[in-house]
């Protein structure tokens, strides 16, 4: 046998092994992280539109098997007809509720925005399955002359109980629709005063205690003096008798 006799027949053999087709679901199902944050720009009691991070990752497999050999197509006339196809699958759609009823009283920020309307912060009920521990949010929204609250921002926890002891839901420092929505957050425990520092320099917050529930304290700070989240290092509570609550 000669040489490229040789060659030829190593080129027609089988390969040793073959490699295992990848588990999508599996990957999908690992890289797949959420996060909640929601802006509600819509019009009048406007409604809640979840952001939704999905992370795929899906791994690329090289294959070693041969392909088939192509296989003649059937007469047109055995050809299945598009009415006995299976449907296709329909995605879940869940409708957030049209309307804004607030949890106990709706507050006043002391701020005005777009056409000199004022500015509220409220809490609402959420009854969401992934977040089990977490029955409520913070909107803040415009009140309109006859009373109507129009939806501009919603912040939420979403890594643990609404209600464990600490800060939660901080968010704010963002331009909706004409309002600049001031830097805001709820303290679960006895807060009677919270303040931060902005680039080395002492800020206070408002605090008003939750109508619904009083060991739930509302806050926020003056947009004039914290302009996002980000700058506050750190959040400091304390209660009634000056004593820290937070390290």
């Amino acid at each position: 046998m000669t040489d490229l006799e040789t060659l030829r027949s190593a080129l027609r053999e089988p390969p040793a092994e073959e490699f295992a087709e990848p588990d999508l679901g599996a990957i999908m199902t690992k890289g797949r992280r959420i996060r909640r944050r929601r802006l509600l720009a819509t019009g009048a009691g406007g409604v809640a539109a979840t952001v939704v991070t999905v992370l795929v990752i899906v791994g690329a497999v090289a294959l070693r098997k041969a392909p088939p050999a192509q296989q003649p197509l059937p007469p047109a006339a055995s050809a299945p007809s598009s009415s006995a196809l299976p449907p296709a699958p329909q995605p879940t759609i869940t409708k957030a509720p049209s309307t804004s009823v607030p949890l106990g009283n709706v507050v006043p920020l002391g701020a005005n925005g777009e056409g000199g309307r004022e500015l509220v912060l409220y809490a609402i009920a959420l009854d969401e399955p992934d977040l089990p521990e977490v029955e409520f949010g913070l909107r803040i929204a415009y009140r309109n002359d006859n009373g109507s609250l129009e939806d501009l921002m919603m912040s939420n926890e979403y890594k643990k109980s609404d209600r464990s002891f600490g800060f939660h839901a901080v968010d704010g420092g963002d331009v909706v629709r004409g309002a600049f929505v001031p830097v805001f957050g709820y303290f679960a425990g006895p807060a009677a005063r919270i303040t931060s520092t902005v680039r080395g320099k002492p800020v206070e917050a408002k605090v008003v205690p939750w109508s619904e529930d009083p060991t739930v304290s509302f806050f926020w700070f003056d947009s004039s003096q914290v302009e996002s989240a980000g700058v506050l290092t750190p959040l400091i509570a304390y209660d009634s008798r000056g004593q820290r609550l937070t390290k």
